[in-house]
């Protein structure tokens, strides 16, 4: 079976911008409306663009329970974790060497903790359930009395999975340690809330959550933390930290994605929770087929499903009018199984037959039952 217009099951890889979001970013690019540079504020184009910026911080911070003055602007939540992570571990050297990861970080989080390692600091990589889960008592018996930082994820990006951060939130501050969290995949998926977290630094962006890509942010709880390092020089934006023009347009789009993110976020949890439901219902009917994760923590828009004896880019080719992901977007290019599955537990060969379904606002019941009976036909084929 053929659909004729492609269907798309990859939210967790980047979301389509809400129209909502695109009609008020089109205001901050053209002559007609305030298209001007928001440091310019010796003149009109310059005040009312920066009055946009400030407007959106105050909606970003809102969404989170955080204050204006604690969000920093990046260019997404990578950028975000690198600031957070290189910043404090540098600037918070003289108390110790030592931090914490979990196995199943994002490679944003990841990849920073191997080019720390480069500079003499010391990384332990918790090791996660078979679920995905980081058990608290774990993460406690890794630290040290050199320990200054930790890093956990609040939404796995791969399986879906919800850690306990604020469990662990409340270990790390008894021991002073900084928390950072990656919040990329939380925003519009379930409540976030810094002070409830534990977090002193949390990354988000805006293209996971019906927002342009190319924009995110920083929480920072205490300026203290991240010290005068700068990751970007030249100009002095964003308390010195990070330099750049600010994209008005990206900014006043995040603002307003995460508005909408906080105010549609019970009746769109219910229904994409819903539909969640229905697929893994229906693609259990599928003889040979098991869930990479936790059904029940897990945020509801994302089914990670392997399919036994069939191999996971073979049926995506078969399904060729669904847009799919055999694991990160982020590193899709790499030839190489899955670390985050890896870490659970999974076979290579396990690994090669799992697929993430990811879907949101936009999709339908209809496009829920089209993959099933889709998937059904494709497993069943790829198998003769």
């Amino acid at each position: 079976m053929q659909n004729k217009t492609p269907l798309y099951f990859d939210y967790a890889a980047t979301t389509p911008v809400d129209n909502q979001v695109a009609d008020r970013m089109m205001h901050y690019l053209t002559m007609a409306g305030d298209f001007g540079n928001p440091a310019s504020v010796n003149h009109h184009f310059g005040r009312q663009a920066k009055a946009a910026v400030e407007a959106a911080r105050r909606q970003v911070a809102n969404s989170i329970g955080a204050k204006p003055a604690q969000i920093i602007w990046t260019s997404g939540a990578t950028e975000s974790c690198n600031l957070g992570l290189k910043g404090a571990a540098r600037n918070l050297r003289q108390n110790g060497s030592h931090i914490i990861a979990a196995q199943t970080e994002h490679k944003a989080v990841l990849d920073v903790c191997h080019a720390l390692e480069q500079e003499d600091f010391s990384v332990t990589y918790v090791k996660p359930t078979p679920s995905g889960l980081i058990d608290p008592s774990e993460f406690e018996e890794a630290l040290r009395p050199d320990t200054i930082l930790a890093s956990i994820m609040h939404v796995n990006n791969e399986t879906g999975v919800i850690q306990d951060i604020a469990n662990i939130g409340q270990i790390t501050k008894h021991r002073n340690i900084v928390l950072h969290v990656d919040a990329a995949q939380s925003v519009g998926k379930l409540p976030v809330a810094v002070e409830q977290l534990g977090a002193d630094l949390l990354s988000i962006c805006a293209h996971k959550a019906y927002g342009p890509k190319g924009i995110g942010a920083l929480y920072v709880r205490d300026p203290s933390v991240l010290g005068k390092q700068a990751l970007i020089h030249g100009g002095g934006h964003e308390w010195g930290l990070r330099a750049g023009t600010l994209p008005t347009h990206q900014i006043v789009g995040m603002g307003q994605a995460f508005k909408i993110a906080e105010e549609e976020l019970t009746a769109d949890e219910l229904r994409i929770s819903q539909l969640k439901q229905r697929l893994w219902t229906g693609l259990q009917t599928v003889p040979g087929t098991w869930l990479s994760g936790s059904f029940d923590k897990c945020v509801g828009g994302i089914l990670n499903v392997g399919f036994e004896d069939v191999n996971c880019e073979d049926l995506m080719l078969e399904l060729s009018d669904i847009a799919l992901s055999s694991g990160a977007a982020c590193s899709s290019f790499a030839q190489e199984p899955s670390h985050v599955l890896k870490a659970m537990g999974l076979s290579d060969d396990q690994i090669g037959s799992t697929v993430r379904f990811s879907f949101g606002r936009f999709t339908s019941t209809e496009e829920i039952d089209y993959v099933i009976e889709a998937v059904a036909d494709a497993v069943k084929k790829l198998r003769k």
